[in-house]
Parts: C-alpha cells; sequence; structure tokens
C-alpha cells in the first residue's frame, strides 16, 4: 500500500523538512510527498481503493499502535493508497472532513503546518516498524 503525504504550503529548506525528509527516507513502504500551493492547486486523483485521513485538530488522537493497526488492515483489505491531507491555515472544509475515512489529531494542541508535517513522517515510519516487527518503537 502507497502512504501519500498532501500538504498544503511549501516547506522549502527548514529543520522540519530535514526531518520529512530522513523520516522519507526510513520509511520502507512506497511513499509520495505532494506539496500543493496554500491556497490553489488541486488534490491528485485518489486510487481506488483507497482511505483518505485528514489532519484535524478535531480529530482522533490515537496512539502509535492504534496507528499501525488501522494501516495493517487498510493494507490487508487490499487499499492501494492511504492519503493523508495537511490542509492550509483555515484547516479543511466540512466537505473534505465528511468525507474522509479518518481525522486524525495529534493531541488538543495546535501544531504548525511544518511542524506537523515532520510529526506525521515520523508516525508514518513508527506505523511501519511496528507492523514489520522492528525495534524503533518501543512500547511502554
Amino acid at each position: 500500500m502507497r502512504l501519500h503525504v498532501i500538504a498544503r504550503g511549501k516547506i522549502a529548506r527548514s529543520p522540519e523538512a530535514e526531518l520529512v525528509a530522513r523520516y522519507a527516507k526510513r520509511i520502507a513502504w512506497p511513499l509520495t510527498l505532494t506539496e500543493l500551493p496554500d491556497s490553489s492547486g488541486s488534490i491528485p486523483p485518489a486510487p481506488t481503493p483507497c482511505r483518505t485521513v485528514l489532519l484535524d485538530e478535531r480529530g482522533r488522537d490515537l496512539s502509535s499502535d492504534e496507528l499501525a493497526t488501522l494501516l495493517g488492515k487498510w493494507r490487508d483489505d487490499g487499499m492501494r493508497e492511504a492519503r493523508f491531507l495537511i490542509g492550509a491555515a483555515d484547516g479543511h472544509g466540512e466537505d473534505a472532513r465528511g468525507e474522509a475515512d479518518l481525522l486524525l489529531a495529534f493531541g488538543k494542541a495546535t501544531w504548525p503546518h511544518l511542524l506537523a508535517r515532520a510529526m506525521l513522517m515520523e508516525q508514518l515510519y513508527r506505523a511501519t516498524s511496528i507492523l514489520a516487527g522492528h525495534p524503533y518503537h518501543r512500547a511502554g
């Protein structure tokens, strides 16, 4: 299953970009990173079947193990792609929220978009490591 991170806004050269690149290299699953302008640009068409996750402050706060279990289920159910959308400063519209398979939050705090992108990449690496039985994730 391909992991596809679609983010509004350019990450450019920044410490967050270095973190994103570091985790992108480590993720063993097929991975696509797509950047879109803040207020324009259309989201690439989704393959079928696909699951869509929106990062949203009102979303579910999943543990790393729960995210790994969900990704494993989607993979085993034959999903071709799991796409993770990070919106612009105003987040996602109600229509997009209603169509998503999952709204995902990283706790109750509001995070800067660039940091949220790096955090998502780390969690995707951690989840795929859990599924591979890699020692990176040490559940306590």
